[in-house]
């Protein structure tokens, strides 16, 4: 009689766990619609990265950064202005939805273009604690992408998004990330990046958003990378942005990096 019993109360929470299970959203469609309401049509702006250092001393770049969506691929092209240790410095980036994410970077102190690789996705942007991979967003299909126990909760999803194996760990610098999306605008609040022993390594928090301008949608206007590993943090923050002016196609080919 009591085994029955505990088969019945087990029977019991197996049916209530799938049933709230099965109400919660498609947590691949809730990442897909994320990254969607993230792609301005068209984008000019000036960027200003602060790089602080544990020790308290900071570094500044000045960035400008152009970018087009072309249906579901997103270009950016992206030049440092000052200071002058890095004036020139340019990258090149087609950001694919369904395909691996492009990239080239112009270093005038070597006077050559070359390709970035994926092996070097996980490594700094320009000694900073953002990433190559924070420039763009990786295909879904990189990883297995559920909710965790607490999604759904506090007027947020909680989205789980683990690489699919050991070589896009390696490629991205981390084994899982966990992405919390507000409920009803669904935008990212912020994004924790977990090492290979599964310690949390490293956070961005969004700080604040703009509207888009004749979509739905936002631009990331400030947000902070911090590394609980070395104590180092840095933040992207929009000086200037400009989504009416036109921008024409030829801007984002390999060439116009050198200029």
């Amino acid at each position: 009689m009591i085994e029955m019993e505990k088969m019945l109360l087990v029977s019991i929470f197996l049916l209530t766990f799938g049933a709230a299970s099965a109400q919660l959203p498609d947590p691949v469609q809730l990442m897909q619609k994320s990254r969607d309401l993230t792609m301005a049509n068209s984008l000019k702006s000036t960027m200003t990265l602060t790089i602080y250092e544990k020790n308290g001393a900071t570094r500044v770049r000045t960035i400008s950064m152009v970018s087009k969506t072309y249906g579901d691929i997103e270009k950016r092209m992206i030049k440092f202005l000052e200071p002058a240790d890095v004036r020139g410095t340019a990258l090149l980036i087609v950001d694919n939805d369904e395909d691996q994410d492009e990239m080239w970077i112009y270093m005038p102190a070597l006077k050559r273009t070359r390709r970035i690789v994926t092996t070097e996705k996980g490594k700094s942007f320009m000694s900073s604690e953002f990433s190559n991979a924070d420039m763009s967003s990786a295909p879904l299909t990189d990883y297995n992408i559920s909710h965790l126990p607490v999604s759904g909760q506090n007027d947020q999803w909680v989205i789980e998004s683990k690489c699919v194996n050991d070589e896009k760990a390696d490629e991205y610098g981390y084994s899982r990330k966990v992405t919390y999306l507000d409920k009803k605008t669904m935008k990212i609040k912020k994004i924790e990046f977990y090492n290979y022993e599964d310690t949390l390594g490293r956070t961005i928090d969004i700080l604040s958003t703009q509207p888009l301008s004749g979509k739905e949608g936002y631009i990331m206007t400030e947000m902070v990378a911090r590394n609980l590993v070395n104590g180092r943090s840095s933040r992207i923050k929009y000086e200037q942005l400009d989504t009416s002016s036109p921008i024409t196609d030829n801007t984002f080919v390999v060439d116009n990096l050198t200029r």
